[in-house]
């Protein structure tokens, strides 16, 4: 008996590690999955700037009208272009070390350019 002194010491110790382990895992993940939700709602906020822009609703250059909105958004335009009447904006919200990357599209319907 004496032999176990002390056992189930470590093993709260072993098991409050673990949970502490999990829950850092737990929190990364769902901060990465809301990092990648931002990056979507900023390119697809920012695509429809651009697209405003190129249509002539908003004043303005279209990329930069979009590089505004995105880093409202707190994200960074790293591609910008408009074909026709159409804007495509790529965006990247940091998240610690990882980043997250968006693309979208916008512009009238129909229309494939």
């Amino acid at each position: 008996m004496a032999d176990d002194a002390g056992a189930a010491t470590v093993v709260a110790v072993a098991i409050v590690g673990a949970v502490v382990l999990v829950a850092v895992a737990v929190i990364g993940v769902l901060g990465a999955s809301v990092a990648a939700q931002r990056a979507a709602n900023a390119a697809d906020a920012a695509a429809l700037a651009a697209a405003d822009a190129v249509s002539g609703a908003v004043a303005g250059e279209p990329c930069a009208v979009a590089n505004g909105l995105a880093r409202r958004n707190g994200a960074e335009v790293v591609e910008c272009r408009a074909d026709g009447p159409v804007a495509v904006v790529s965006v990247v919200v940091r998240y610690g070390p990882m980043q997250a990357t968006a693309t979208a599209r916008a512009g009238p319907p129909g229309w494939n350019g």
